[in-house]
């Protein structure tokens, strides 16, 4: 298996053979020819140049990569215990200016499990502790220096409503102990960010202030941490009030305002779907919510919030979502196109097209089935994971 190191293949590679699922257009059997790195044709019929190197697919089944928009990948890394827990900087319910990149660890062994379940591009979200947590990062799922992993960052700057921040300062006995106290704390920051924006002095930079300022001027949208129902309207509430770009994260109970959503054009990151009801705002977690929202129009993606839910088992939640009311054409959406263009990132990868990264899953059939898994990964058009039915073991490339 070739090393990811951050070059592309010298020669093109066409996988012939297989059934191709590009998300945006119908299935095909046929052949995906990938060049320098990207998707150069694909369709029935693709003429494949003598210096490439193919891939007979053997009718199995060629989706683009999955995305996951919202994880803690890196930053609450596994069997590491508090040594490896940089999700919350809960020293201040404001915290808007750190950054998620700044303690990412490329080799959290979640990563490895990303692969083998066919997720190649993650947004690493700061935790939900403060009312303001920080600043978001897209990236591949692959290599051993951010810098080469980054596709966009920052991409979001995080807020949490509800029972988090309430018990993490409450706790401490200082703002915010209420909904209204979060909500004071989030219109503060930004009151202070729209004066800071009106400033002439260059010498006065503050991170937080910078931070929110790129969210006011539409630079990144707002990824808003909320379960309840009251919480998301206020959610919208103070997206209304200071005029940014608004995504919800989780939303448990985002079915109860779907049209109102469904009108606002307002997506939903929603999950984890695996856990247990394990605190008050949760009780109305259930595996058919997604295909509520779906039905109202709202556009949604499908998220594990890893390790809340392993990273690997994302498929599994779109499957069982679909078990439970979600179209199979929506389903495949919420974990592809869908959280492509919440990280805008849509032009470059999300669906299989001419010119859009070539970032590829073979798997062995339908993935929305639980019984086949993926096979090959490649990311820029190199290989990055494999998986040898015969050992039943997979092995991702070195990283570096």
């Amino acid at each position: 298996m070739p090393s990811s190191s951050g070059t592309t293949p010298a020669a093109p590679i066409a996988i012939t053979n297989a059934h191709v699922v590009p998300i945006d257009g119908e299935p095909f059997d046929g052949t995906v020819l990938v060049e320098d790195g990207r998707i150069s044709a694909l369709g029935p019929s693709v003429e494949v140049p003598d210096a490439a190197t193919v891939i007979d697919a053997g009718g199995k089944w060629l989706l683009p990569g999955f995305v996951d928009a919202h994880v803690h990948l890196g930053t609450h890394e596994e069997g590491e215990g508090t040594a490896g827990d940089d999700t919350n900087e809960m020293t201040e319910p404001n915290t808007a200016g750190v950054r998620a990149i700044d303690a990412i660890n490329p080799y959290d062994p979640g990563f490895d499990d990303a692969l083998a379940g066919g997720v190649t591009t993650v947004n690493v979200n700061p935790g939900s502790g403060n009312p303001i947590g920080g600043l978001a990062v897209a990236l591949h799922t692959h290599g051993r220096y951010l810098e080469e992993m980054v596709l966009r960052s920052p991409s979001g700057l995080k807020s949490a409503l509800g029972e988090n921040p309430k018990r993490v300062y409450g706790g401490k006995g200082k703002m915010p102990s209420t909904r209204l106290g979060t909500a004071l704390v989030i219109r503060e920051a930004f009151m202070k960010a729209q004066n800071y924006m009106g400033k002439a002095d260059e010498n006065a930079r503050d991170p937080h202030l910078e931070a929110l300022a790129m969210v006011l001027r539409r630079e990144i949208p707002w990824r808003q941490h909320a379960h309840r129902a009251d919480d998301i309207a206020t959610a919208l509430r103070i997206a209304d009030e200071f005029g940014y770009d608004l995504v919800l994260d989780h939303g448990t109970e985002a079915h109860l305002l779907g049209d109102v959503l469904a009108e606002r054009g307002t997506p939903v990151l929603i999950g984890p779907l695996f856990t247990t009801k394990s605190k008050v705002e949760l009780r109305g977690r259930s595996i058919a919510n997604p295909g509520k929202l779906a039905r109202a129009g709202v556009e949604i993606s499908i998220i594990t919030d890893h390790p809340v839910i392993p990273i690997n088992f994302l498929v599994h939640q779109a499957t069982l979502a679909i078990k439970e009311g979600l179209d199979r054409e929506t389903a495949l959406r919420s974990i592809t196109i869908n959280p492509a263009k919440v990280l805008g990132l849509a032009d470059r990868l999300g669906s299989l097209a001419v010119g859009k990264d070539a970032d590829l899953v073979l798997w062995s059939g339908d993935p929305l089935d639980v019984m086949q898994r993926a096979l090959q990964v490649w990311i820029g058009g190199t290989e990055v994971y494999s998986y040898d039915t015969g050992t039943r073991s997979g092995t991702v490339a070195p990283r570096g």
